[in-house]
């Protein structure tokens, strides 16, 4: 499906972000982990010049033409090698406009690595920055992980199949392998959560984690269609709960454990 990331079609406002700094590949602030380069990508056995024009061409092909043009975004998905984080068989369909399955995950059944597209159009919504303390749910094989790490103060991540973390070429910031809707308690709160697929409600046991004015990006079903969605907890004297404003459609897998959880407010 393709991402809008323009206007919020519900709210009649901007759902751009002003362009950030440029980054380029250096240590992790959320675990020391380094962004992959293309010397490492050929010594996975794959073409450096070729994957480096592959990355180019998702960028100016996939990216800019559908208006994901942050600075910061833009820079971290140029840098990273994607292809690392697949299976060795897919390596040729890493950089194209469709999700890439990897292994199954008894709890979520059949994961995949999302879209170009949709990890971008997420990016930009969150934006990211070093204030923040994030929660990735559904860590997969690291990608998104690894895009966010040089971007944020701290990362905590969670990943119900120990199959896909251990496939992780890297892993950066700190890991938790557990149930999804779980979370990470020990980094909590976090001022950003963000869910790497698509969920019919949002549970509790995530919304303590996060702080008063904190914010959520996912997938989000609405009427039976992926959109992707972004969140914010209020906080008052009585009762507090999170908000959700749907954006456009999103091509994110499903997470079945989200599927039939105590929700909350949308």
């Amino acid at each position: 499906m393709a991402v809008s990331t323009g206007l919020a079609e519900n709210a009649g406002q901007s759902a751009s972000v002003a362009p950030q700094a440029m980054i380029t590949p250096s240590a992790s602030a959320s675990g020391g982990a380094m962004i992959a380069s293309d010397a490492s990508v050929a010594r996975h056995g794959v073409s450096a010049s070729s994957e480096s024009v592959a990355r180019r061409a998702m960028i100016d092909g996939q990216l800019r033409v559908s208006g994901i043009t942050d600075a910061t975004v833009i820079a971290a998905m140029g840098a990273l090698p994607r292809e690392l984080f697949v299976p060795a068989g897919a390596r040729a369909t890493a950089y194209i406009d469709r999700a890439v399955p990897l292994e199954e995950d008894p709890g979520n059944k059949q994961r995949f690595l999302a879209p170009p597209l949709s990890h971008g159009a997420m990016l930009t919504e969150a934006a990211p920055t070093l204030a923040d303390a994030v929660l990735l749910v559904g860590g997969g094989t690291g990608y998104l992980a690894a895009l966010l790490a040089p971007l944020v103060g701290s990362l905590h991540v969670v990943e119900s199949a120990a199959a896909l973390a251990e496939a992780a070429p890297q892993q950066a910031g700190h890991w938790t392998t557990g149930p999804l809707a779980r979370g990470v308690k020990a980094g909590a709160p976090y001022t950003l959560i963000i869910i790497d697929g698509t969920i019919a409600q949002f549970p509790n046991s995530l919304g303590d984690q996060l702080a008063d004015d904190g914010r959520v990006v996912t997938g989000l079903i609405e009427r039976g269609v992926a959109r992707l969605a972004t969140g914010r907890k209020s906080a008052g004297p009585i009762s507090y709960g999170v908000g959700f404003l749907t954006l456009g459609e999103i091509d994110l897998a499903p997470l079945a454990e989200f599927a039939e959880l105590r929700q909350w407010s949308f």
